[in-house]
């Protein structure tokens, strides 16, 4: 194979069967090229791609982010830390100087912007990522952020170091267009959003696809659990010229299959070559040559 791809799997909701997609297309190409793909589940809050592929994961590192330490013998209460922070983790009331750990991103100005350096940048865990192999030879990266933790975007730039530059990475990214998505899709060759065809679906889908042309990130659409509701996906699509890349019916035996821990690929041998196809069809769409074979 002489080429690869990063391809980050989207839904402007949760719900949709984005993840079901994301390990559908995995099992799929590594049955065209074993060995040649990973999956990372950027989906920090609520990562279960596990679930579906049944990976062993025997290592892992934890993820840190830097929050200030204020030396209280130094410090002269001017408040310039409290002024500089932009998600009020730190703040200065009277002679006290608190700090809410929970609330910092790691930015580190309020220790730059000290001027008798008396903050000091310590580490705080906020997750992990965990890395191993499925049963079939998936390489998986799955991120994990703490319980009652807000900072997630953290543990996706973790997740996202791993990304190989030899092989086809998809990205299952989480729900909405909020951070956390933002920072999964960015720099990807491709973003497969995939929603259903319901009012309520179409106007997350809009979402989704204005935040891909904000980061000019080129993108598709699949339709999960087509005919279950109107034609407003499909048009608003067509006018926009936006490609359709699969559409996924309304089916009992898909939705079985999906409780049972099991993929599109897996379950079904029909689903393999529409998925191969559309990764095709992708790799067209950004001018990449493929190589490598069946």
């Amino acid at each position: 194979m002489d080429h690869s791809l990063t391809i980050s799997v989207a839904a402007g909701k949760g719900g949709t069967g984005k993840t079901l997609v994301a390990t559908s297309l995995a099992v799929a190409l590594n049955r065209r090229w074993p060995g040649q793909v990973q999956l990372l589940d950027c989906d920090v809050e609520e990562p279960n791609a596990d679930i579906l592929l049944h990976p062993e994961l025997p290592d892992s590192e934890p993820v840190f982010i830097k929050v200030p330490e204020v030396d209280m013998s130094v410090c002269i209460r001017c408040g310039k830390c409290a002024e500089a922070c932009q998600f009020s983790a730190i703040a200065v009331i009277h002679q006290a100087v608190l700090t809410f750990p929970e609330l910092c991103s790691g930015c580190g100005a309020c220790a730059y912007v000290c001027p008798v350096d008396a903050i000091t940048e310590i580490n705080r865990n906020v997750g992990s990522v965990a890395m191993g192999r499925t049963p079939e030879g998936i390489q998986f990266v799955q991120g994990r952020v703490n319980v009652g933790d807000q900072r997630a975007t953290p543990v996706t730039k973790a997740v996202r170091k791993h990304i190989a530059d030899d092989l086809i990475s998809i990205l299952d990214a989480p729900p909405g267009t909020a951070c956390p998505m933002q920072e999964t899709i960015e720099g990807s060759d491709y973003c497969i959003l995939v929603t259903e065809p319901t009012p309520f679906g179409l106007e997350n889908l809009k979402e989704a696809m204005a935040t891909c042309r904000r980061m000019n990130v080129p993108y598709g659409v699949v339709i999960n659990r087509d005919g279950i509701g109107d034609r407003g996906v499909e048009e608003y699509c067509d006018r926009e010229g936006v490609q359709i890349l699969m559409r996924i019916p309304q089916q009992r035996e898909v939705a079985e299959a999906y409780s049972r821990g099991e993929t599109l690929a897996h379950s079904f041998t029909e689903w393999v070559e529409p998925l191969q196809r559309m990764y095709d069809y992708i790799i067209a769409s950004v001018g990449v040559t493929a190589g490598g074979g069946d």
